[in-house]
């Protein structure tokens, strides 16, 4: 007899495990370390910096209520690519120079360290990174206007080559070294003219790079013994003419001082000091890249926020292990900046912009216990229940053409602001973009300077915005408000009871602040045309378009519902 035992264990217990695998969530957090990287475009003449640009990621398993959340890297893998600038030869002539200046002789589209536009991360203790990758601030679809703010993409998967989670981190690049641009200067080859020729320096031996002899640490090039480092000799010299970084850091178009403490109104001199202080700074011993202004000085955020000791912002790691930079953003660009792409990352992570403060993204729960530099959260707990999905007692799951369009309990998903209490009641916190549970219930994780009293705002897909009866005081601890419990819940009591509950009126589908025969026509069309699945039109939320969503709009429309607002 033949024992076929352990053939149906292995046959029972595969696809078990397999799924164990599966059903653990991932997030992949990735930044560039500068938060810009600028290059020359043409290097016929002299080389500052070359195309040359980094990625850093690290890779969390979510945790639970019972277990932690951890950072992974064995048995994983990160990919990067940038779409949309798949190729970098032809919008820089740097491969037709690269043997004169740095010896060395790369293929097409292949950068300083072997690297090219697409690749694989390496690994580096809790964290992935790949450097020198040579992108241009030039897409495929525009050679001719610079893109400094290009989204990449950074995928991980694990051993088995399914892909876990993805996101898109910006990888700054510009070609805006204004030497020329700026007016200083009528050419690149007249500011080599007016080099004095220590050393035997022949401006006509082009290409030159500048690293070559004057040190830099940007490049790890140490320079020649007795000559100035490059970051001195440029602030020095001209230290009497300017002291507009923009002359010669991108720039007037790139702005790459974006952050919130430039949103503060904070210049680059707060921190750095102007040309003279640069320069004497480095007279004084200081090393330009490896030696920069600190976080935890006195006169900043003090120690409470300072880096590791030794490092800097760039290099530190805090809570859990990430990188500084893996919830605030890089330095010049520190999370929430002016640039849409920089906050698109935390935004997808968390519905908002803003450092990564929802301790959900990573925990999966909130702690009980105080986050990095002793954060603790206030959460907003909401209870509403919109008529679309409202069955009389719980809400029913919004569907798509293939059943739940949303995993577990999570009913729907809503939009929430908070809005100032007095005139012109303008948005305070926020938007967020929360999951609501089938028992109504939703919760938000918010930042603990919201001291304040505040309306809350709830908007959904095909509903009418409402706003709360009155504004509620936030401060330390949780803020409960329930919708679903009296008409004047709602500002202008802008409910409608439904046994013995109060829900938000559905069928506003063009989210124009009233439901009428606007919102009938595009439910009317995709009712005709046999439209399924989670759109905006399916006001029932049953993944069909049909009579059932009309029946919704046609009863609201006829008692003239639209928002109501202070």
């Amino acid at each position: 007899m033949i024992k076929r035992w352990p053939i149906l264990l292995v046959m029972v217990m595969f696809p078990l495990l397999f799924a164990g695998i599966l059903s653990d969530e991932y997030i992949v957090i990735s930044w560039n370390d500068l938060g810009m990287h600028c290059s020359n475009k043409d290097f016929s003449k002299f080389s500052v910096l070359p195309p040359y640009n980094n990625l850093k990621a690290q890779v969390i398993k979510k945790g639970t209520a019972t277990t932690l959340p951890e950072i992974v890297t064995t048995g994983y893998s990160v990919e990067y690519s940038v779409p949309g600038n798949t190729y970098s030869i032809g919008k820089t002539n740097f491969w037709t120079y690269a043997q004169q200046l740095f010896g060395v002789s790369l293929a097409p589209n292949i950068g300083l360290t072997g690297v090219g536009l697409t690749g694989t991360m390496n690994i580096e203790e809790n964290y992935f990174y790949v450097d020198g990758i040579p992108v241009t601030p030039y897409t495929d679809a525009n050679l001719l206007t610079e893109s400094p703010y290009q989204l990449a993409m950074v995928q991980v998967r694990n051993s088995s080559n399914i892909l876990l989670g993805s996101t898109q981190p910006v990888i700054p690049v510009s070609n805006e070294l204004n030497c020329v641009s700026s007016g200083c200067h009528s050419s690149e080859q007249a500011i080599l003219n007016q080099h004095s020729d220590d050393g035997g320096f022949n401006p006509n031996n082009t290409p030159i790079l500048c690293a070559s002899c004057h040190a830099d640490n940007a490049l790890g090039m140490p320079g020649v013994p007795g000559i100035k480092s490059f970051s001195f000799v440029m602030h020095d010299k001209h230290k009497d003419k300017t002291n507009d970084c923009y002359k010669c850091h991108p720039g007037p178009n790139t702005q790459c001082f974006r952050g919130v403490m430039y949103s503060a109104g904070m210049t680059c001199q707060n921190c750095h000091g102007n040309m003279s202080t640069v320069a004497q700074s480095i007279e004084n011993g200081r090393q330009p890249w490896l030696q920069e202004p600190s976080c935890g000085s006195s006169n900043c955020h003090g120690a409470n926020f300072a880096e590791e000791p030794g490092k800097l912002f760039r290099q530190s790691r805090g809570h859990g292990g990430l990188f500084c930079s893996a919830c605030h953003g890089s330095p010049h660009s520190i999370q929430p900046t002016v640039q849409p792409n920089d906050n698109l990352q935390n935004i997808t992570l968390q519905g908002f912009s803003g450092t990564l403060r929802r301790c959900e993204v990573c925990h999966g729960v909130v702690p009980n216990l105080p986050g990095p530099h002793g954060y603790v959260p206030s959460t907003l707990n909401i209870t509403i229940f919109l008529e679309s999905l409202f069955n009389g007692i719980t809400m029913n799951k919004a569907q798509n053409e293939t059943g739940n369009q949303f995993p577990g309990t999570v009913a729907d998903r809503i939009t929430v602001e908070l809005h100032h209490s007095t005139p012109p009641y303008s948005i305070a916190s926020g938007p967020f973009t929360i999951d609501v549970n089938t028992n109504g219930t939703a919760a938000i994780s918010l930042p603990a300077s919201l001291v304040d009293s505040y309306y809350i705002v709830i908007k959904h897909r095909n509903s009418i915005e409402t706003w709360n009866g009155s504004p509620i005081s936030f401060g330390v601890g949780s803020v409960n408000y329930n919708f679903t419990s009296a008409a004047t819940q709602a500002f202008g009591s802008n409910l409608k009871q439904i046994s013995d509950k109060y829900v938000i009126y559905g069928g506003d589908v063009n989210q124009d602040g009233v439901i009428d025969t606007g919102d009938m026509t595009p439910v009317d069309n995709d009712s005709f045309g046999f439209v399924s699945g989670y759109f905006n039109t399916d006001v029932n939320g049953d993944g069909i378009i049909d009579t059932g969503d009309m029946t919704i709009l046609d009863n609201n429309a006829a008692i003239f519902i639209g928002k109501i607002v202070p």
